[in-house]
């Protein structure tokens, strides 16, 4: 029972580090238009500011999760949660374009290893019939942290201006990375064994080589180039495109957030649903399928309305659907990695940020290059159907009941002795020992592919 209550602890502060996280990343949209107009920045310019965030948080993706991986996502995650709140108060600081582009560049390296450490605590944590609830949770305080990032850094520009909220925000993530420092702990006193450590003994190198682990990071970065709309131009363009004023625009920007909330506790419910039922194959897929169709018809359906109301809910509509994909695919990515998911699902999310960077540029440009801001959201649109196709032809060692898993790892690591004659326990010679190593991982591979 104390285990179990411990747990529930574990996953009520990963929630609180993901509203943290979305408040302070969110924040530099609701100040777009006052460090725009301090500044002397264009649109392209502030294009640029939101992609530098995307660069950094892609490319220290993977060192992050090998971090988690290596040294427990204890350590790791109070070292990035320090340093992304440092950087978002150093924002604050920003006197010029060069500073502001550097500090959230590094913002974006620094918040980078959130979500691969979270996967680290779930894998350590949590046995493979609850990461779907888990991740879904854990992802919905990314969207109330959106949300609420609207509507409180709108009050606090108006308070206290652009600088002084930034500073301000700074504060409850250095609070979260000592707390969790003095507490945490990287293992439970009774650890969690599953499945997975029985049918994955795959070396990293691997695994992301894997054709299943390309589809991955594919259906990933389309996710994150049709969400990051919802973060970035979305609360500028419904201001400019229905002339709304920003305290406005700012609570009609929360409702998709807060759409997208929901999204994560229902798929994260399904997953583990289907996980447990005889359906268990799709118990990844179902839910990313159906989530990228409905992503697909709302963002093709905010072209084709003509009223704040509608546009808002078509962006619902989209992220609804984007935000179901979100639990399957750190599920999936759990069950690859194993005690390699941190650097596993750092892979994705590395993908997932360059489709954050594409969409934080793509918008402003297609809109300079064809005059319709309605181009962006018909090539959203196209690549969501992409990645249902994705999404068909993906599963995972979990995919498998138990004994099927089971089955395969024996068959790859008991192979005839016809084939691979063996002396006092060891292979004959290099050749057969190279031939086994590789039909072991071709085995253990088409588990997942």
């Amino acid at each position: 029972m104390v285990h179990l209550a411990k747990r529930y602890f574990v996953l009520a502060a990963l929630f609180l580090l993901s509203l943290i996280l979305y408040v302070d990343r969110a924040a530099i949209s609701s100040a777009k238009s006052a460090i725009a107009g301090e500044l002397a920045l264009s649109d392209t310019s502030m294009g640029w500011v939101f992609g530098a965030f995307s660069l950094g948080y892609a490319f220290a993706q993977i060192p992050w999760g090998w971090l988690a991986d290596r040294v427990g996502p204890r350590l790791a995650l109070a070292i990035v949660v320090a340093l992304w709140s440092a950087f978002t108060s150093l924002t604050g600081l920003a006197s010029r374009a060069s500073w502001l582009l550097l500090t959230r560049f590094l913002f974006g390296v620094a918040e980078a290893g959130a979500f691969p450490g979270s996967a680290r605590v779930f894998y350590n944590w949590l046995p493979a019939q609850e990461r779907g609830i888990a991740n879904g949770i854990l992802f919905s305080g990314a969207l109330l942290g959106g949300g609420l990032a609207f509507p409180l850094c709108q009050w606090l520009l108006d308070t206290y201006g652009w600088r002084m909220a930034f500073y301000l925000l700074g504060i409850p993530g250095l609070v979260w990375a000592l707390s969790w420092l003095i507490w945490f702990r990287d293992y439970p006193e009774r650890r969690i064994v599953g499945d997975a450590d029985a049918v994955s003994p795959i070396p990293l190198p691997q695994v992301l080589r894997s054709r299943g682990m390309a589809k991955a990071m594919g259906q990933y970065f389309i996710g994150n180039f049709t969400f990051f709309i919802c973060i970035s131009w979305m609360l500028p363009y419904l201001a400019e495109q229905y002339s709304l004023t920003p305290s406005q625009a700012a609570h009609f920007s929360m409702v998709p957030l807060l759409f997208g909330a929901v999204a994560n506790w229902v798929s994260g419910f399904f997953v583990d649903l289907l996980y447990r039922s005889r359906y268990r194959s799709w118990s990844r897929r179902a839910p990313a399928t159906l989530g990228f169709l409905l992503a697909a018809s709302g963002v093709y359906a905010v072209i084709l309305v003509d009223s704040p109301g509608a546009a808002v809910a078509a962006f619902a509509v989209a992220t609804f659907g984007v935000e179901l994909t979100i639990s399957p695919s750190w599920a999936y990515c759990i069950d690859i990695g194993c005690k390699n998911s941190g650097s596993v699902s750092a892979a994705m999310n590395m993908a997932g940020s360059f489709g954050a960077f594409a969409s934080a540029n793509a918008f402003p440009w297609l809109y300079r290059l064809t005059g319709d801001s309605g181009t962006y959201f018909r090539i959203a649109a196209g690549l969501n159907a992409l990645a249902i196709l994705c999404w068909f032809s993906m599963r995972s060692n979990h995919s498998l009941e138990p004994a099927q898993a089971l089955e395969k790892a024996k068959a790859a690591f008991n192979p005839p002795k016809d084939q691979f004659p063996i002396q006092n326990g060891e292979i004959r010679n290099k050749r057969h020992s190279a031939q086994l190593r590789h039909a072991r991982a071709t085995t253990m591979l088409d588990i997942y592919q």
